[in-house]
């Protein structure tokens, strides 16, 4: 039983209708099939493309990927699939005039794939397909995931890392300081008396001042790997890895002034300063120090207790044990 005869046109109207561009070279880069799609996307009709070499056409892709995978398709019989990643938009296709006006070119997905004609030699199919919106949906999805994990290792009042994002950089640093024998300071810092500041001024002042104190500590620092965390509360933890106990003292009576240059008026009459201060407690892992995490938080929090008890308004350390 034979099968039955395709309806004259029906080819024509197939690469007419199909949401792609095809495009079929003879063995010297000569286009012998230019369907709809590229001529609307290309604005080059096929009556002006048909019989002339590809790389004449568009001349930048002559030694490209493009053109590799068209050498491969003609002389080796071999099939290429362009990396998407890395050849985003080989050929100047648009979605429309004013795409093209902006030179936005569509993203492309590429594939190269021999033919062989009968009676007339290998030919090779270049089938291109508009990969805009799925490339688009990848991108949000990834501005996305990067929100949801900059909201996750963020304070959502101050800006500033959270607690859990101090937590697993403390890991982090103090594994790090271990293996490469250097130093490891930490402060833990207190707004002084903030409890009878948010009493007295509320819950929004209290919000308020706990980011002007956040962002002008966050200021101090320096250098990228420094980190300054909201501990919980009106209390702050700040990370310096390669840090000495000398140089975190240094670091610690810089953050006391600032917060007092700060000028941010106390309750009136309450207590011995007339503005906010904070006191800190600084421990340091000296290099070789065979110590965990939980040691060097436990010191922090000693000094900080320390300097509370003493008068508040200053530094203490403690070392670890």
């Amino acid at each position: 039983m034979s099968g039955a005869t395709p309806p004259a046109g029906l080819l024509d109207c197939v690469l007419a209708s199909i949401n792609l561009g095809a495009v079929v070279l003879d063995g010297s880069h000569r286009v012998v099939l230019w369907n709809d799609w590229m001529g609307r996307h290309a604005g080059r009709p096929a009556d002006g493309v048909l019989g002339r070499d590809l790389f004449e056409l568009y001349p930048a892709l002559r030694g490209q990927r493009v053109h590799s995978a068209v050498e491969q398709a003609l002389c080796n019989g071999f099939r290429s699939l362009l990396s998407q990643s890395l050849n985003k938009s080989p050929f100047p296709l648009y979605a429309d005039a004013a795409a093209a006006a902006r030179g936005e070119r569509l993203q492309q997905a590429v594939e190269v794939t021999p033919l062989t004609v009968a009676d007339a030699g290998r030919h090779c199919l270049i089938q291109i397909s508009d990969v805009s919106i799925a490339v688009a949906r990848e991108r949000l999805l990834r501005e996305q995931a990067m929100v949801l994990r900059s909201q996750t290792f963020a304070d959502g009042l101050t800006g500033i890392a959270n607690r859990r994002h101090f937590d697993v950089t403390m890991e982090k640093e103090q594994r790090r300081a271990k293996r490469g024998g250097s130093a490891l300071s930490l402060l833990m810092i207190d707004i002084d008396n903030f409890k009878s500041y948010n009493d007295h001024y509320g819950h929004q002042q209290g919000d308020l001042c706990l980011i002007q104190v956040a962002a002008a500590l966050a200021a101090v620092l320096k250098r990228p790997c420094d980190l300054m965390a909201r501990y919980g509360g009106e209390e702050f933890a700040m990370i310096l890895p390669d840090t000495d106990a000398a140089q975190a003292m240094l670091m610690a009576e810089s953050i006391r002034q600032r917060t007092i240059e700060l000028a941010i008026a106390h309750v009136p009459g309450m207590h011995k300063e007339p503005c906010i201060t904070v006191s800190i407690g600084i421990a340091t892992q000296r290099p070789g120090a065979a110590l965990d995490a939980a040691a060097l938080i436990g010191a922090a929090d000693r000094a900080l207790y320390l300097a509370k008890r003493s008068g508040r308004n200053r530094v203490e350390s403690q070392p670890p044990v």
